[in-house]
């Protein structure tokens, strides 16, 4: 065992602790979230429709601000550029010969992808639906996969630069990076009609458990002093 390794293992033990804990809570509030709308509770339904009237009546006055919505949420902020910056990532860690680290990040991502899905078939929510809509989006709306990808993408990202030790300049244009996408992408499906705001919550609420849930099981492994590939 390295004595490095034996150095490192309170900070991961503590890591993780505080990773578990915070996955559990948001699981636990995308749950009720999720009960809450799959039950169709009143105030939620209230609320969900009367954000996105307001927001729908603002989009159909403004077609330009329409279409810097749709460029973002189709391109910058879109699922799989999201994807595409983590199978860079992937690459780069197998390339290092951090191959455990890389698998671990593929299989959350994967994992991501198939939870949204099974939610989404599980719930069958239907999206707004408007006389005059100024875009248009397939599949149930809970929860928003927009929103759970760039969460999943962002907090692996960031997770990934933190574990290399990126300077503090690096990481805090890291994080504002990050808190833009994962906020503008929940703004521009609201602002373009395709999501009620508790699709958009709820993607943000799995997406961080997942990847909060992911970061404890890894580094609760290296808490062990197992040697990892690449270290």
């Amino acid at each position: 065992m390295h004595h490095s390794t034996l150095l490192s293992r309170p900070n991961h033990t503590r890591s993780s602790r505080q990773a578990l804990r915070t996955g559990t809570v948001c699981a636990a509030l995308a749950l009720v979230l999720l009960v809450l709308v799959a039950v169709r509770w009143s105030p939620l339904m209230d609320l969900d429709r009367t954000v996105s009237d307001a927001l729908h009546r603002r989009a159909v006055t403004e077609p330009g601000l329409v279409h810097v919505n749709r460029v973002l949420t189709d391109w910058l902020w879109d699922p799989w550029t999201m994807r595409a910056l983590i199978a860079v990532a992937v690459v780069a860690l197998w390339w290092r010969g951090a191959r455990l680290l890389a698998g671990w990040v593929a299989a959350t991502t994967l994992a991501s992808s198939l939870l949204q899905q099974a939610i989404k078939a599980a719930v069958g929510r239907e999206r707004p639906r408007w006389p005059d809509p100024v875009d248009s989006a397939h599949y149930a709306a809970f929860p928003s996969g927009h929103a759970m990808t760039a969460v999943v993408s962002c907090g692996l990202l960031l997770w990934l630069l933190r574990r290399h030790g990126t300077g503090p300049r690096m990481w805090r244009a890291a994080l504002a990076a990050a808190w833009v996408s994962v906020l503008g992408v929940g703004a521009t499906r609201l602002y373009l009609g395709v999501h009620w705001p508790s699709d958009v919550l709820g993607g943000w609420l799995l997406g961080a458990a997942l990847v909060a849930f992911a970061v404890a099981g890894f580094e609760r492994y290296e808490s062990r002093g197992r040697p990892l590939p690449g270290d």
